[in-house]
């Protein structure tokens, strides 16, 4: 069924939200991973858009290789054939450029190209924890400019909020001498056909949790999912700048608490992940090199606004499924 653009639901529609972004070093080169349906796994792709991993080569938040899925129609039995399309130079911005088609395949099935790219897409066990206690506490806190409130949360009742879910994902594993540059930066989107000649973005996600710790309701935070990064500075500095200032202040956690916010603000913006390609992974609160499979990347971006460290207490062990050792790397689905 097509939405036609016209509706609340074409944007909110499961198939279509990006849960996670995750970068690492694989077995056999860089590994992009883009999850989608959190928590509602069988929903599959929707066959009216794209998914697209951008790759920004030269450091200035702008694309210039993108690697883009598209989907046909379920199958009775469920299962969706993809296209996997090439982009590069001018045509990376382009939706309707044709670019390079560069493999083909179905949902559930790991294909591999004759030069060495590996692509899966399928349903897998959800590798992101998090505790519902500490992240509605910082939450709250950095959109209020409080102190932290923490009386509610019992480490030894920690539990993680996705514990047996599953997600939908998109796997690539490309050679390192394909990705295009040895420094690398990484955002994801999804986008709608308007049925007009254009796409409509719907979401785009690299950083973790950066529209859930900020409120999106100000300063056009709303259209966040609609723009892109080499224009968050602008749109959304400020506002990021102010609440982890206040946030700081009011839990005397830095001596300059404005001096502080701008940091912050140059961390998390432009929102992309970037990585040195051939190296571990890592997103930390003090150093981030793309992001693994299993780093507690909550407490990296508590850390990181309110400079001080919040454990949730739980580690890789409580995330859904074990991790599997060859590509694709997720757990398969519970």
């Amino acid at each position: 069924m097509s939405h036609h653009q016209d509706s609340a639901a074409a944007k909110q529609d499961p198939r279509l939200d990006i849960s996670d972004v995750y970068l690492f070093k694989g077995r056999n080169g860089t590994v992009f991973v883009m999850n989608t349906n959190p928590v509602s796994a069988d929903k599959g792709f929707h066959p009216e858009a794209l998914y697209e991993f951008h790759i920004d080569t030269d450091n200035d938040a702008v694309q210039d290789l993108t690697f883009r899925f598209r989907f046909l129609a379920p199958e009775p039995d469920g299962r969706q054939a993809w296209v996997l399309d090439r982009l590069t130079g001018a045509e990376a911005a382009d939706r309707n450029a044709p670019g390079t088609p560069v493999a083909t395949g179905s949902t559930e099935e790991i294909v591999t190209t004759p030069d060495g790219l590996k692509a899966f897409v399928g349903r897998a066990g959800d590798p992101f924890y998090l505790d519902g206690t500490v992240i509605t506490a910082v939450v709250t806190a950095l959109r209020n400019g409080e102190a932290v409130d923490l009386s509610a949360f019992d480490p030894q009742r920690a539990s993680n909020l996705f514990a047996g879910t599953n997600v939908t994902a998109i796997v690539l594993e490309v050679p390192d001498d394909l990705v295009g540059s040895d420094t690398i930066g990484l955002w994801t989107t999804t986008a709608l056909d308007d049925h007009h000649g254009g796409w409509l973005q719907i979401n785009r996600c690299a950083k973790p949790l950066v529209s859930t710790l900020f409120d999106v309701t100000e300063a056009g935070f709303d259209d966040y999912n609609a723009t892109d990064p080499r224009d968050d500075l602008d749109n959304y500095g400020d506002l990021v700048r102010r609440k982890v200032a206040a946030l700081v202040s009011a839990n005397d956690t830095h001596s300059d608490p404005q001096g502080y916010g701008a940091a912050t603000r140059d961390i998390i913006f432009p929102d992309v992940l970037h990585y040195q390609v051939g190296t571990e992974a890592g997103f930390g609160a003090k150093a981030r090199n793309g992001r693994g499979l299993t780093e507690s990347v909550p407490e990296a971006m508590f850390e990181i606004v309110l400079n001080a460290p919040v454990s949730m207490g739980l580690d890789a062990g409580y995330a859904t499924g074990t991790l599997r050792a060859e590509f694709p790397y997720l757990s398969a689905p519970a």
